[in-house]
């Protein structure tokens, strides 16, 4: 069995997602003084070091200020340098208010990263039908970054105190619809995103777009019915993204849709030996329209490879690296089997004893999925690509950390991230 090697960037991919940072016992107290928020401020670090045939010895510190200047407000911050030359910076800021009845959130992303001989899978490589030694390994440099601004719909349950309602880490469901339960929210992210490769790279021919970096509008539409943010057992999540490129002299126009839909169950306890089991389901699904527009100036209107539509990675079909399988369009079922067990001794377990530790979680899961160059619902279906594994997932200081190993058929892959996949 090969135990895979993580890419830095993966660190950052799972620190996007910063709305849960809040512990299930931390309550949001948006009416607090600025002063002593600011004076209450939970700063951690920790520095961690590895050594990966792909990366070589690598040496990094993470690091998460909470209550930063507001009481709802987090900054998050990792870098590492290797002996290869590879090296990694992250920055983000999150969930600042105008005031506190205000319904706007304002964010920032800031990745950059200089990746030295990593497995990149561009062109034919790419491909459902593709292997996996197809691939190429390259030097490159990659970059992420966008700004957040999300606004606060006035139904559901926030109707009143907005900020409050879209982020308290638990929530009683009231309904089965945006305007009876949950926090709706619009979110506008513009963003640049770029890689690439260097001078003396040999790319194989592409049926995307070639250009080394695009800009554009991501635009998110979400229904968080969840009871618990960090660990739901009831309700659902419904996000819907579009994301558009326009034309420029770098860049030809391109959009694409994305839906992503998450359903819970609590199946109740079990004996004296689950205190908690969950069922948990999640159906993604995307297409680029623009795929087949052409004109005589741009030709194609496709995104490029890093842009495009994707599956593998962190959270579809996760026996496979990061955009193992890049298309026009791609469907992806995950199934969760989530048991919360009675026996938890990790507090009394060395380093987990330095932390605050109240839950652990075991969990069974499968991924099937493929991607195809036409939105055709019969193709999508067909010689679909699937993962299984188990994971252990814990939450410290509020942030939920996972640890799971993928098996597919075509490699295995060991990870150690934070949040909840869906």
């Amino acid at each position: 069995m090969e135990e895979r090697k993580i890419k830095a960037v993966a660190i950052a991919a799972a620190l996007l997602v910063s709305a849960d940072i809040h512990a299930e016992n931390e309550p949001v107290d948006i009416h607090a003084s600025p002063k002593s928020e600011t004076s209450d401020s939970d700063i951690a670090a920790v520095p961690f070091m590895f050594s990966t045939d792909s990366m070589g010895l690598s040496a990094g510190v993470a690091g998460v200020v909470k209550k930063a200047g507001q009481p709802q407000a987090s900054l998050l911050g990792a870098g590492l340098v290797t002996d290869k030359g590879t090296w990694m910076t992250y920055l983000g800021a999150y969930n600042y208010a105008l005031s506190p009845d205000s319904r706007w959130l304002f964010g920032a992303e800031l990745y950059s990263g200089d990746y030295k001989d990593f497995n990149y899978y561009v062109g034919k490589a790419a491909q459902i039908n593709s292997h996996a030694d197809e691939m190429i390994i390259a030097d490159a440099q990659e970059a992420l970054h966008q700004l957040s601004a999300r606004y606060i719909l006035p139904i559901g349950q926030a109707k009143h105190d907005p900020i409050k309602a879209a982020l308290y880490p638990s929530r009683k469901l009231t309904g089965h619809t945006p305007w009876e339960s949950g926090v709706s929210s619009i979110d506008l992210r513009p963003f640049y995103q770029a890689r690439k490769f260097a001078n003396n790279t040999q790319l194989p021919p592409s049926d995307f777009a070639t250009n080394d970096s695009v800009w554009g509008l991501e635009t998110r539409f979400e229904w968080n019915n969840q009871d618990r943010s960090a660990n739901p057992t009831q309700g659902s999540k419904t996000q819907i993204k579009l994301t558009y490129a326009p034309d420029t002299s770098d860049q030809t126009s391109w959009w694409k849709w994305e839906l992503n839909q998450s359903w819970y169950w609590d199946l109740g306890k079990w004996d004296n030996l689950f205190d908690q089991q969950v069922f948990a389901f999640n159906v993604y699904t995307a297409d680029t329209p623009s795929w087949n527009n052409t004109d005589a100036e741009h030709g194609y209107h496709r995104p490029p490879e890093y842009a495009g539509v994707k599956l593998g990675g962190l959270y579809r079909l996760r026996s496979y690296q990061t955009g193992r399988f890049v298309g026009r369009s791609a469907i992806s079922y995950s199934a969760e089997y989530r048991v919360m067990p009675e026996w938890q001794p990790l507090g009394d377990w060395p380093v987990f004893n330095w932390y605050d530790v109240p839950w652990w979680q075991w969990v069974a899961f499968a991924d099937v999925g493929r991607v195809a160059d036409s939105y055709n619902v019969s193709e999508l279906h067909s010689s679909m690509k699937w993962s299984a594994g188990g994971a252990v997932r814990f939450q410290v200081e509020g942030v939920v950390v996972r640890t799971e190993m993928a098996w597919g058929n075509e490699e295995s892959i060991f990870r150690v991230m934070v949040n909840q996949p869906f």
